[in-house]
């Protein structure tokens, strides 16, 4: 079980210029795993209280922002773009056996 304070708080790179969805969200994503070993994290500390409950990634996008922004003291940004919602919930549904109808998800551009 993760304690809201067990968050790996590492830095974020920023994202670039590059104005497709996908390509952008690849790059965030391979510079920035800990998103989603902390995303994965707090959907299976959801599941374990309502196994059958489907989420939704933004909820979990922003308990992610409340535990950053509450646990860490530092100037530099932390950016999670809410564009990277749906690329993350169809990619930990994917890649996670146990999440795999974990999140309702409605048409993207990134589909």
């Amino acid at each position: 079980m993760i304690d809201q304070f067990d968050f790996d708080f590492s830095p974020i790179t920023p994202e670039s210029d590059d104005k497709s969805l996908a390509s952008r969200f690849e790059r965030f994503h391979e510079n920035n795993p800990v998103v989603y070993k902390n995303l994965v994290g707090l959907a299976r500390q959801f599941r374990e209280k309502r196994p059958n409950a489907i989420m939704g990634i933004g909820m979990l996008y922003e308990v992610l922002r409340w535990n950053y922004y509450m646990g860490i003291d530092t100037d530099e940004d932390y950016k999670l773009n809410n564009d990277f919602c749906a690329p993350y919930a169809r990619l930990i549904m994917k890649q996670e056996p146990d999440l795999e109808n974990a999140f309702k998800l409605r048409a993207s551009i990134i589909d």
